[in-house]
């Protein structure tokens, strides 16, 4: 039985995680404003993006001041603690670890200093050469085990040529996923990798620039989207504006699961809004498996947009059935083992009076292992449900991702192993549908090979040595 430890933890069922983004970075660089409430409600908009760590860097010019814990954005920041935070930059970062422990030392952003000055970084996605990047540091340079302290310390060590030009000279040899925004005492930078993998955008303020995962978080502020940060690109932005930089040639392979799943539905990506996708692949969806039924309702809230594509495609009313409890989501209570095996219901719970008697057809965006919507199934069933039949808004999750989110192994994931009627009689429903890879794809309207599809094919953009990837990989080493 699982102890309180007295971390934050969302587990009702340790044994069902569902995939889980590395972070979200916001910066501003906006003299005469208050930026670390910027920062604040930037990353506030990108809290979807990481649950176990907040932090802020800061800089009027001469110092800079970083201020991060462990928990949600609004439990680590109050207003007398930004009200310290003063400068005319920022950077900031919400959590979830990729690589390195969930520990106060591998929250972001990370400091380095020398005697040329500070240097703070916070990335979004995950490098796949840390090891090698990590050997290049001497013994004891840093305490954290994470990719991002690797980057941050490799950056600062030598500060006799500028940061912009460290960064240009670094970046064409770290591999993987990242989007970075990082400062000195007076620049803000940001960088995508070649890939461009993990999103990244800039956007105008009044009296300033920012730059974020998500264009939800510009909008959250009152930036003015401006445009992507293009994979391979680095941007300084200081009080002559912004310049840009290209340190390799672009080879876009955008994650195709941004659009299933980790990104907001306000968000928009490649031009196109993200809801305006979701409910496309609905559609999508209604047409590559139609059923006979007489209510489509979505898992709350990640099945919702395909939910009502799926409706107005196959005509079939659309309703709520089951009712998720906003509050469960973070706590420092470690269920009982009597809420365990509830399980699911502390989350969600059926409408009896709308399922009752009802085919219902239950949308969602993904499958892990299966855990969670083979308790859905059993709640509905349980709740009067004359049948159940499962539709899935994503292909089967077979492959592992190496590049930021933190997916179960191939082991563990149920498509990896299972057949998709194996599923479904795992799952206890009637009938499962995925949606097909090239439906999901066409209703992105990215052509595929602009797209990582990884965790769908196996096939990586980016070359993968197995034996030098993995979470813990410096923890393994030390």
């Amino acid at each position: 039985m699982l102890k309180g430890d007295g971390h934050l933890s969302h587990d009702l069922d340790p044994h069902d995680r569902p995939p889980k983004d590395a972070c979200g970075v916001f910066g501003v660089w906006a003299p005469g404003e208050e930026v670390s409430k910027l920062t604040y409600y930037g990353l506030y908009a990108l809290q979807h993006r990481g649950q176990e760590s907040a932090g802020i860097a800061v800089s009027e010019g001469s110092r800079i001041l970083v201020y991060k814990d462990m928990g949600l954005v609004a439990q680590v920041f109050d207003e007398s603690v930004l009200g310290t935070l003063r400068g005319h930059l920022a950077i900031g970062h919400c959590r979830y670890s990729t690589t390195g422990s969930s520990v106060w030392e591998n929250a972001q952003p990370t400091l380095s200093s020398t005697d040329g000055g500070g240097l703070a970084l916070a990335h979004n996605g995950n490098l796949i050469n840390t090891r090698e990047l990590a050997e290049r540091l001497a013994p004891g340079t840093t305490r954290a085990t994470t990719d991002t302290e690797v980057l941050a310390a490799l950056l600062a060590q030598d500060r006799s040529q500028p940061v912009e030009d460290a960064a240009a000279e670094l970046l064409p040899q770290v591999k993987g996923a990242y989007s970075l925004v990082f400062m000195d005492e007076k620049t803000l930078y940001a960088a995508r990798d070649p890939q461009g993998i993990r999103p990244l955008v800039l956007g105008r303020l009044e009296r300033g620039w920012a730059v974020a995962s998500e264009t939800a978080a510009l909008d959250i502020v009152g930036a003015t989207f401006v445009r992507e940060i293009e994979p391979g690109e680095l941007l300084t932005i200081d009080e002559r504006g912004v310049r840009s930089r290209r340190f390799a040639l672009a080879e876009p392979k955008g994650c195709l699961f941004e659009y299933v799943y980790l990104a907001r539905p306000d968000t928009t990506i490649a031009g196109r809004g993200v809801q305006t996708t979701r409910v496309e692949v609905g559609r999508v969806l209604a047409r590559e498996h139609p059923v006979e039924a007489d209510l489509v309702i979505p898992t709350p809230e990640s099945g919702t947009p395909a939910a009502v594509g799926y409706a107005e495609e196959s005509g079939i009313p659309y309703g709520q059935g089951l009712v998720k409890n906003s509050y469960v989501g973070r706590t420092f209570i470690q269920p009982s083992q009597t809420i365990r095996q509830l399980g699911i219901r502390l989350k969600l719970n059926p409408l009896k009076e709308v399922v009752a008697g009802k085919r219902l057809v239950v949308v969602d965006d993904s499958i892990v292992r299966g855990n969670t919507q083979r308790a859905i199934v059993k709640m509905l069933r349980e709740a009067g449900a004359r049948e159940v039949h499962v539709r899935i808004s994503s292909p089967p999750v077979a492959w592992p991702c190496f590049y930021g989110i933190d997916f179960a192994t191939r082991a563990e994931l149920i498509a990896g192993s299972l057949s998709v009627e194996e599923i479904r009689d795992s799952l206890g429903a009637d009938s499962l549908g995925y949606i097909s890879l090239e439906g999901l794809t066409e209703a992105t309207t990215i052509p595929s090979e602009r797209l990582c599809r990884a965790c769908f094919t196996g096939e990586y953009p980016i070359a993968v040595d197995r034996d030098n990837v993995g979470k813990y990989v410096l923890e393994a080493k030390a």
